[in-house]
């Protein structure tokens, strides 16, 4: 039976609502190009750093992050079996660093200026390192999604020659993420009397590395619930349980570390002042690791698809907390200034996220982005990750 599959530029209501999100964006845009960052933000030479920075690059780089874990774990360590959400997870990372690019042209006073990181290098500055981190992985998810785009369009040779050297190319994507990742947090480290206590820390870049990772495996989760309500595409229940049981690892370690910082640093002693920090760090670790970890514990949980739905909520909440935390919350003090984002700053903000939905709702339906389907026999599932990950059995 024929299944028919509804036009996606068919009007509906949550169409409607991307339409507006759009020409909102479009007239912030034409303000922030035509007028400044004055014009446009709430942004100030004492608070320079606002929701672009705070909200689409530093998380949305970290929401990215499932494309070099899922990477790792099906082509460096061989867990085949992972390779059925590989696909969703490269395309969710091309798209994040796609979005976060076009945020970051949006907060730079001169962005037609961006080219000067190839020329003029300083190697001593976290930012350049960042800077061409994220460009070479950029460069990195686009190759490592082009087989996709290349089967739908029937190019078997780029196919090939992307296949031979996919294993250098997540080599290196791995290397690049995890030192973004981590110099993302690095930026703060020169911040010691201006971030707040609760979120400045010598381990700063490697909790900022951690929580990625764990955000990374939520983010596989809640695309998986999202697109089978949408596209009906279900990823298998013990992948997905095992994605939890990662996240647990990680969130234990996280929790553990950050335990162990605040004893040495002596940071207990304010851990109950009345403070707006105070009462946005307990939501954080709530809502981010603690309710997360005691769910993952509950084997029940860890095991329905529901459940898991849930921690990922929780976690990926937790996550956007804690980075408008460390780069809003925890500057607001030190800087003696009130920020709140200006309408333009969210409309380009929410046109930009939108966009990014919107695009992956198109490349679910026009390539073969979910390649097993629920009914496809393990055996044939081997099969085709066999053939990708030993690219010496290909015919030539």
């Amino acid at each position: 039976m024929e299944t028919k599959i509804n036009s996606p530029f068919k009007l509906t209501f949550w169409k409607g609502v991307l339409i507006v999100i759009w020409i909102l964006g479009i007239v912030a845009t034409i303000v922030r190009f035509s007028k400044g960052l004055g014009a446009s933000t709430n942004l100030s030479d004492q608070f320079p750093w606002g929701l672009w920075i705070g909200f689409d690059i530093l998380c949305g780089i970290g929401l990215a992050a499932g494309g070099f874990t899922l990477a790792a774990i099906v082509y460096i360590f061989h867990i085949k079996r992972f390779y059925p959400i590989l696909r969703p997870t490269i395309l969710t990372a091309f798209l994040g660093y796609i979005m976060m690019i076009f945020a970051l042209l949006f907060d730079l006073g001169q962005p037609w200026r961006i080219w000067h990181l190839l020329i003029y290098w300083n190697p001593h500055s976290v930012l350049f390192e960042v800077g061409w981190c994220v460009m070479l992985y950029t460069t990195v998810l686009a190759l490592e999604f082009s087989p996709i785009l290349f089967e739908r369009l029937g190019w078997g040779k780029p196919r090939k020659w992307i296949s031979k050297v996919l294993i250098p190319l997540v080599i290196a994507g791995v290397i690049l993420s995890t030192l973004h990742q981590s110099a993302l947090g690095s930026l703060y480290l020169i911040m010691p009397e201006k971030l707040y206590p609760f979120w400045y820390s010598s381990i700063i870049p490697f909790l900022f590395f951690l929580s990625a990772v764990a955000v990374g495996c939520a983010m596989v989760i809640f695309e998986s619930h999202l697109s089978y309500r949408a596209f009906g595409h279900r990823l298998k229940m013990d992948l997905l349980a095992d994605l939890g049981r990662i996240m647990l690892v990680t969130l234990v370690v996280y929790a553990i570390l950050k335990i162990q910082d605040f004893s040495g640093r002596g940071v207990w002693s304010v851990i109950f002042q009345n403070r707006p920090e105070t009462y946005l760090f307990w939501l954080e670790a709530l809502v981010g690791v603690i309710v997360p970890v005691i769910m993952l514990a509950i084997k029940k949980i860890r095991l329905s698809e529901r459940g898991l739905y849930y921690v990922a909520v929780c976690t990926i909440t937790g996550f956007l907390l804690n980075r408008l935390n460390v780069s809003v919350t925890g500057m607001e003090a030190s800087s003696g200034v009130h920020y709140f984002p200006s309408w333009m700053e969210i409309s380009i903000t929410l046109a930009i996220v939108a966009t990014g939905f919107f695009v992956f709702s198109l490349a679910v339906r026009y390539l073969p982005i979910f390649e097993h389907p629920e009914e496809e026999s393990e055996s044939e599932s081997s099969e085709l990750a066999e053939e990708i990950l030993n690219v010496d059995t290909m015919p030539k």
